[in-house]
């Protein structure tokens, strides 16, 4: 019986006759594995182009890139701090947080170029998968197989085409360099299985620069999505098959070596305390960002049966991959002949698995890979109020498509007359699979799109109904906000977001009061809802109730310190009581916290350039703030270069100060804005006359929050 606590060869595997593993290229084969590799990500990429014309959506990309100011100002010092200390968006993530912002860093906000990288993330995904079954294996056309299910099934779109879940990509792509180092690790420094001294030190053998490299990316990958915390149970899943470390205790003896066990488990202690670690930041950020539902909200029995179900509506999904979207609404009240059904296919393939595990072990390991990686967001520990999400299959399905690919494989060898039949088969499905993919990518063209798409594939769906609300009053279409925010009132109803939501529409719709009540709704829901007080002050703005209004802005800066606006709040509120050079102050604090946002340093250059107060001027800072805004719009912004005009007026440069008017009144007329058109024009008449303007804010409605 063996002793040893290294990687050792067993005896008798688990695995098929002919299918050691192997740890490095196996032979050459008729069609070259690079050339598979090449179509892979050439098809990949070829499928997942179009999301280069996406924009941002408004389901989290706020969150994450377009109003996230440590992440828009690109790599800076304080960002680096900024990602290793925050809880933000309800997970501790730094690597994800500091992968955005080395985008915004590159490409600022182009949205084309934060899905590329997506993009270009996934199809590395892709061909490390293949090349891992493929020196795993040996079985060169199952794990192309494999690698193509998951590269083109449309289960993939949201991970991929979603920038927010970067964390998606990037953690695969991490959690798989675990794996590749982990196999070299395995496979000793000659690149083959080896029997290595019983007496030898764990610590020794642990100082392997591959064992030190698995560990490394496993950290990071943690740390880009802290869902890869099952991988050390991937690994013991793993070393069975297809490593086949496990040794047995004699050559008639099915049974395992305990000490054989005990050891695998041993070296899998590192990973287990990084995972342990993870799990306990999770948690605890999760419960300050107040992400988790109570139980009292969502009961246990509730939480089960909705995992369940989960597992039953991700395997039909996987075959019958129609009506995705963006959000599945959960419900309190499930079917028990939905639980009942995916407990029955969970029992049966669970059975199965067992029942063939020594003829068809990649069928229990498949298995139990799609099962395990799916237990932390499977919905025991409820987070958010979704039932389940497309992007959680991401890497879980590998496990399924596993079963399939090498299920066929065995079902060829054994039946080869059937070798035509199933290369068809896997050529229709995987056709098939492109034709989805490509359907589904249409929907996340926009927010409208794909909010539209959610409300026609499901039912009851609040969430959506809110984030359509969003678009709708984006776009000025304020009665269909309303409507959309009512529908997900009704869905939605202690939701503070909703309410919320609208009092902003209410506002926009001037009916102030009744913006206030909602507002207080959602105050009663969340007392600490920064948006809500925002809005507060605004609705008392517009019924002249200033000091209510700085109180409100006020509580909303200090429950949000790295939010901006309600300073600009408090700035637009000082001028209308004509104080203007504390109004100044307060668009500096904003900028402080936010120092690129385009609209502000916009307000604040009309301010300096154009009071009427000559002791708030400020030629030289107005212009400053006016050529950095123009510069970061791309001098493509009408407002922007009437607050460059303004302001060059003001420093004497009248030349530039009509070209600047002169650009700002085309981009305008282009763009239908005819009144701010005629406004421009009149500044522009000024310049031509070698005179400034000049306004008094006390007597105007500052600009309105874009």
């Amino acid at each position: 019986m063996s002793s040893s606590c290294g990687p050792s060869q067993s005896r008798e595997s688990p695995g098929a006759p002919g299918e050691a593993f192997q740890g490095k290229p196996p032979a050459a084969s008729k069609v070259p594995p690079r050339l598979i590799a090449l179509l892979l990500a050439l098809v990949t990429l070829l499928v997942y182009l179009p999301t280069a014309h996406d924009g941002f959506v408004n389901y989290d990309d706020n969150d994450y890139v377009t109003d996230n100011p440590a992440v828009r100002a690109g790599l800076t010092w304080s960002g680096l701090q900024w990602a290793f200390r925050t809880g933000h968006a309800g997970n501790w993530h730094p690597l994800t947080w500091l992968s955005h912002m080395l985008d915004c860093e590159l490409f600022g906000l182009n949205p084309g170029a934060h899905h590329f990288v997506n993009v270009l993330f996934h199809v590395v995904n892709v061909v490390s998968l293949f090349a891992l079954l493929w020196r795993w294996t040996a079985a060169l056309w199952p794990s192309a197989v494999v690698a193509a299910l998951f590269a083109w099934h449309p289960l993939r779109v949201e991970s991929v085409a979603w920038i927010s879940e970067r964390k998606d990509v990037l953690s695969t792509f991490f959690g798989l360099l675990t794996l590749l180092a982990y196999a070299r690790w395995v496979t000793g420094d000659e690149g083959s299985l080896t029997r290595m001294d019983p007496s030898s030190s764990p610590v020794t053998r642990h100082a392997s620069r591959f064992y030190g490299l698995a560990l490394l990316f496993f950290a990071l990958g943690l740390m880009a999505k802290p869902m890869l915390v099952t991988l050390p149970f991937l690994l013991l899943l793993l070393d069975y098959w297809p490593m086949q470390r496990l040794s047995l205790r004699s050559p008639g003896d099915r049974g395992f070596n305990r000490l054989s066990i005990a050891c695998l488990l041993f070296e899998k202690l590192p990973f287990f305390l990084l995972a342990a670690i993870s799990c306990g930041v999770t948690f605890f950020v999760q419960r300050q960002q107040k992400g988790m539902i109570a139980l009292t909200d969502f009961p246990a029995a509730s939480r089960l049966a909705n995992a369940l179900a989960a597992y039953g509506r991700y395997l039909f999904k996987t075959i019958w991959p129609v009506d995705l979207a963006v959000i599945y609404p959960l419900s309190a009240q499930i079917s028990l002949s939905k639980v009942a059904a995916a407990l029955a296919v969970l029992i049966f393939l669970t059975a199965a698995a067992v029942w063939i595990r020594k003829r068809c072990p990649y069928f229990i390991v498949g298995w139990l890979w799609f099962l395990g990686t799916l237990v932390p967001v499977i919905g025991l520990v409820q987070v958010g109020i979704a039932a389940l999400a497309d992007r959680y299959t991401y890497f879980p399905l590998v496990g399924v498509f596993i079963m399939v690919a090498f299920g066929a494989r065995d079902l060829v060898n054994r039946f080869p007359v059937l070798r035509f039949v199933v290369a068809s088969a896997a050529v229709l499905v995987l056709t098939a699979c492109l034709i989805l993919t490509e359907h589904q990518l249409r929907f996340w063209r926009n927010s409208g799109s794909l909010f539209r798409h959610a409300l026609a594939v499901t039912q009851d769906n609040g969430m959506a109904h809110l984030n359509l609300g969003v678009v709708c009053q984006e776009t000025g279409r304020l009665r269909e906000a309303l409507a959309e925010y009512r529908a997900a009132a009704k869905s939605l109803p202690g939701y503070f977001q909703v309410h919320c939501n609208l009092g902003s529409v209410l506002d926009d719709l001037g009916q102030p009061e009744a913006a206030l009540a909602e507002y207080r709704l959602a105050l009663q829901l969340k007392p600490d809802l920064p948006a809500a007080h925002e809005g507060m002050g605004l609705a008392f703005v517009k019924l002249g109730r200033y000091a209510e209004a700085m109180n409100e802005f006020t509580n909303a800066a200090q429950l949000d310190p790295a939010y901006p606006w309600p300073y600009v709040q408090m700035g637009r509120v000082l001028l209308k009581q004509g104080r203007d050079a504390a109004a100044v102050e307060q668009f500096g604090a904003a900028l402080h916290i936010d120092p690129d946002n385009v609209a502000i340093l916009a307000e604040a250059a009309r301010v300096l350039a154009a009071d009427a107060n000559p002791a708030v001027r400020d030629g030289r800072r107005a212009l400053a703030y006016a050529a950095r805004a123009d510069a970061l719009s791309n001098g493509l912004q009408p407002s922007v270069l009437d607050a460059l005009g303004m302001a060059c007026a003001e420093a004497g440069r009248f030349e530039d100060a009509r070209a600047a008017t002169e650009k700002a009144i085309g981009l305008a007329r282009a763009a239908g804005m005819e009144q701010d058109a005629a406004a421009m024009q009149q500044r522009l008449e000024l310049y031509r006359q070698q005179q400034p303007w000049r306004e008094s804010f006390l007597a105007t409605n500052a600009p309105p929050r874009p």
